[in-house]
């Protein structure tokens, strides 16, 4: 005769379902780890993939101040490039481009800040040669609430289609560029040796690294 224990049943059902439950974990935890090392595999593979277009893939995903582009619209919080005019649109090597314009302070503190010439290109080196400033000097004042007249004058070193902008560098504050313009240089390239020694004659040789690229972007209102 088959005597059949109630209690001894419903212990059993309790550890066919403890069974069934840490089996269901295990494979769900199996499958979260296959998900996980797929997502590895995957990231791992996407990062590769952007590490052999080297670093140029920032400029291919992220907007760059390239021409008319709108980070190089972007207008400073402390100073505004207004009024930017260029001298010519082509030239030949050994020509001056000569950028105008006006920086308007919006704040009521002194400012000091740093004028030059912003260049970027696809097919050249970016060499330019600064021959002078206006206001002269590396470094000057602006009074709060000044309105600056500017001028800066360079002297093309190497053929290429360029993106040139007015680029200040306030300080404690950052770098900001103005509207710009498509400028084309054609000729022969000028070798010219960098006097280190002399701060007063200075090549801007934007190309040679993006450290002063990255350096010089305004990828933030400043």
């Amino acid at each position: 005769m088959l005597i059949i224990d109630d209690q001894h049943t419903h212990s059993i059902s309790i550890l066919v379902i403890k069974v069934k439950y840490i089996t269901m974990c295990i494979i769900n935890q199996d499958i979260r780890t296959m998900v996980e090392k797929k997502i590895f595999v995957l990231g791992l593979v996407a990062v590769l993939a952007l590490g052999t277009l080297g670093i140029n893939w920032v400029d291919t995903i992220i907007p760059t101040a390239d021409a008319h582009g709108v980070q190089a619209q972007l207008q400073s919080r402390f100073i505004r490039i207004e009024d930017e005019t260029f001298n010519r649109q082509s030239l030949q090597t050994g020509e001056t481009l000569t950028v105008q314009g006006t920086l308007v302070s919006l704040v009521e503190r002194d400012l000091r800040g740093w004028i030059s010439i912003f260049s970027e290109s696809t097919n050249a080196g970016n060499r330019w040669e600064m021959l002078a400033r206006d206001p002269p000097g590396n470094v000057f004042d602006i009074s709060g609430n000044a309105v600056v007249k500017y001028s800066l004058s360079a002297k093309a070193l190497e053929a290429g289609v360029y993106h040139v902008h007015t680029q200040l560098n306030v300080a404690k504050v950052g770098p900001g560029l103005g509207p710009g313009q498509t400028v084309v240089v054609e000729g022969e390239p000028i070798i010219k040796p960098i006097p280190y020694t002399n701060i007063a004659y200075q090549s801007i040789i934007i190309g040679v690294g993006y450290v002063i690229t990255f350096a010089t972007r305004p990828w933030q209102v400043i």
